[in-house]
């Protein structure tokens, strides 16, 4: 009973995000994200006095009062980003579990002081409160979110997003406007200055983080080349191998700019992000950001509004590739069955199929399934099959020792996607 009572306890503790050595207000309003790395924060710092009289305690706060309130804000901003707001550091309770441990030396004003790159230094506002025994003061503080999360990977509370690449494969990321079925996105680009330099501030940021970036102006100067190169020497195009160069990347952003008129002689531009899973079309994040109201600068407003939609998404894809390590990576197996099959054998192909997609995978979801075509979503351990290719060589293993009826084949493999095809 009484190891029940502790369990629920820290449960309760993680769950409500109580951390004695933290800030006591944990008040703090997200304003921009000034840079790929640096957030700027308005936050509130609360001290109360802990002397015994009341006027001990009024001399206390008239001493060090205001001091004590800004290290509590400072601490307050830096708990915003681990464990509050939409987006925090620390999404998975391993993470918040093995933060508990560290916390009292984590939030140490010195150790906080390190990931504070600006402050006001002087509070926007002073309240005296608790017949003058505390104080609350409100001020701005930019914190550099990057030097947080790789202090965080070093004392192990985070997994390092080397070993977090090494595990799910460094990504390769394609940045698009969005656009309507008829139009070129890549024309687009080139004519219209504001959605290049919408394109470019993502890359940007994607290269700053050391993101391995495709270009689709290059992706699509490549593909040119290798039909050139095949044309040449008479040799015929490999339409799979064009069909995984079309794709171009695991990931793939796309971004829609608008603007509105925000009175007197200004406007005020909105970017929306939006980042995919390639082959598996999966949504990873979707934001909004929004710019200041300014005259001109139209340059301006569209990097700071991209800067404060992009950084939550990318953090929602983290958060993603985190689960995945658990769950399992997502694999889109679609299998493509000839119609020479007579009902009874078809219903027998279809089953073996399926029992080799649930023989290499954790677990199964059936998107689609007809007499011609099986789509599925495979949730696969990498530590046991770290590429696609194994994937797929367990799936026609299986299905060898399953069955005579018919031949699978590979049509197509593309990272996270793999196209078969089952014959007579």
């Amino acid at each position: 009973m009484k190891k029940t009572t502790c369990t629920t306890l820290i449960a309760l503790l993680l769950s409500f995000g109580v951390y004695a050595s933290g800030p006591v207000s944990k008040q703090a309003t997200l304003i921009d994200s000034t840079s790929s790395s640096e957030v700027l924060l308005e936050v509130t710092g609360i001290y109360k006095s802990d002397e015994r009289s009341k006027g001990k305690k009024r001399k206390d706060i008239k001493k060090n009062g205001v001091k004590k309130a800004l290290d509590d804000s400072r601490k307050a901003a830096v708990y915003f980003l681990l464990l509050s707001g939409t987006d925090p550091i620390l999404t998975q309770d391993s993470e918040k579990l093995a933060f508990k441990a560290i916390e009292d030396s984590f939030f140490d004003i010195n150790t906080i002081l390190g990931f504070i790159s600006y402050e006001d230094g002087v509070p926007k506002t002073k309240v005296l409160t608790d017949g003058e025994t505390g104080i609350r003061v409100v001020q701005q503080v930019k914190v550099n979110k990057e030097a947080l999360i790789l202090d965080l990977e070093k004392r192990g509370v985070l997994i390092e997003k080397d070993d977090l690449l090494d595990q799910i494969g460094n990504p390769f990321i394609m940045v698009l406007p969005s656009v309507s079925d008829d139009k070129n996105p890549l024309d687009l680009i080139k004519k219209d200055a504001n959605l290049g330099h919408a394109a470019a501030v993502i890359q940007s940021l994607l290269t700053a983080r050391q993101y391995d970036v495709v270009l689709p102006d290059q992706q699509q100067f490549l593909n040119d080349l290798v039909d050139g190169q095949l044309s040449l020497k008479d040799i015929p195009t490999d339409m799979a191998y064009q069909m995984a160069l079309s794709v171009g990347s695991d990931i793939y952003i796309d971004f829609e700019l608008s603007e509105s008129d925000a009175g007197y002689g200004t406007k005020r531009m909105a970017v929306r992000v939006r980042a995919f899973e390639t082959t598996t079309a999966r949504l990873l994040g979707s934001e909004t950001g929004y710019s200041e109201a300014r005259s001109g600068d139209d340059m301006v407003s569209i990097e700071e509004a991209m800067l404060s939609a992009l950084d939550n998404v990318l953090a929602r894809v983290t958060t993603y590739w985190k689960k995945d390590i658990y769950k399992g990576l997502q694999y889109k197996v679609i299998v493509s069955i000839d119609g020479g099959f007579s009902p009874n054998n078809l219903e027998q192909v279809q089953d073996s199929v399926v029992d080799s997609m649930s023989a290499v995978s954790l677990k199964t979801k059936e998107q689609i399934v007809t007499d011609q075509t099986l789509d599925y979503v495979l949730w696969v351990d990498p530590n046991d099959y770290p590429t696609s290719r194994q994937v797929w060589r367990k799936i026609r293993s299986e299905f060898r020792d399953l069955t005579r009826m018919g031949e699978i084949a590979l049509a197509n493999q593309n990272r996270k996607l793999l196209i078969l095809r089952i014959t007579p």
